[in-house]
């Protein structure tokens, strides 16, 4: 028996064409709509359009509406899997607020593209193709959100996007991917350890994210807690270290109550507290600033974000940032 699949399109490459003039733009008509003939032999598709917008346009709070939206299909109907097109350049924060904000069983599985459909070599069609398999596949239950691209299945907390035009973009820094897409089958070998999952009802604080550097000083990060941010996200150096003058802002903004998460600006690793001189990270860490357990800068920043919007009672931030 075929499988329930709900396809909703957001736009990005995978929907575009490049014009006469080598200008990728997106289209009045989503290219990848003709693939429907194709994708039916593998499921029941219910088609929707959630907006067509280029990935750099998509904020939390469209996020956000496309959680809504998977809510509202399934309690209308029982669902086997969703599938989501959707531009590669914020893909990953996506599926990463999808995969902290729902808890269904079958799976959520995003898929995009390098190269628009009229390019040479375009892979939308083929990506949206496997998205499908996966989405319709047993073995893909109870994983979470799933990224698919380029023959390889990923989870939403570890996938990220390393390459600026390569097909095989989006890899997983430290564990790899879960599992293949052959031709004839799909391979999923790994399980999640564990899952969060957190209500998430709106969207109206703000959270800053900023890359440390050396002789980073103190005003750039005055000036954004200036501004009226909820809580601050900063990309450490080595295993979560900062310049002097960066660390007694950090202690100033600390007193004021708000929110600071460190993670690290390497490709790999996890930052800790390890460091006891002024802006090492033992020094942050025991003046409670929050290390986050392995995600990159922007998906810390969403996780804050959310962690942020918690109504019935405060979140623990240390808690909620160690899983």
């Amino acid at each position: 028996m075929k499988k329930n699949i709900l396809l909703i399109h957001t736009g990005g490459t995978i929907s575009m064409k490049m014009d006469a003039h080598g200008a990728v733009l997106p289209n009045e008509h989503n290219p990848i709509k003709d693939a429907k003939d194709t994708l039916s032999s593998y499921a029941n598709i219910t088609e929707v359009e959630a907006f067509n917008l280029p990935s750099p346009h998509i904020t939390p709070v469209e996020m956000l509406e496309l959680r809504n939206l998977i809510l509202a299909y399934s309690a209308q109907q029982p669902l086997d899997g969703v599938v989501i097109t959707h531009g590669t350049d914020t893909l990953e924060e996506t599926a990463y607020l999808l995969e902290l904000t729902t808890n269904f069983d079958f799976p959520i599985v995003l898929t995009g593209a390098m190269r628009s459909a009229n390019e040479l070599g375009a892979d939308g069609v083929y990506n949206l193709v496997e998205a499908v398999r996966v989405a319709c596949d047993d073995l893909a239950r109870e994983k979470g959100v799933l990224v698919v691209m380029n023959d390889e299945i990923h989870q939403a907390f570890n996938i990220t996007k390393t390459s600026t035009s390569s097909v095989n973009t989006f890899q997983s820094p430290q564990y790899g991917p879960i599992g293949l897409v052959t031709k004839k089958a799909i391979h999923i070998q790994q399980q999640p350890v564990r899952r969060q999952y957190v209500a998430l009802e709106h969207i109206t604080k703000r959270v800053a994210l900023l890359k440390v550097y050396a002789g980073m000083e103190a005003d750039l990060i005055e000036s954004v807690m200036a501004s009226g941010y909820d809580g601050l996200v900063l990309e450490g150096l080595g295993q979560g270290n900062v310049p002097p003058a960066v660390a007694t802002s950090i202690l100033a903004i600390l007193d004021k109550g708000i929110p600071v998460v460190l993670v690290s600006r390497c490709f790999n690793g996890i930052a800790e507290g390890v460091y006891g001189y002024h802006g090492g990270g033992r020094q942050l860490e025991e003046a409670g600033v929050i290390f986050a357990n392995g995600i990159n800068g922007q998906k810390a920043r969403l996780k804050l974000l959310i962690g942020l919007h918690q109504t019935t009672a405060p979140t623990d931030f240390k808690t909620f940032f160690a899983m």
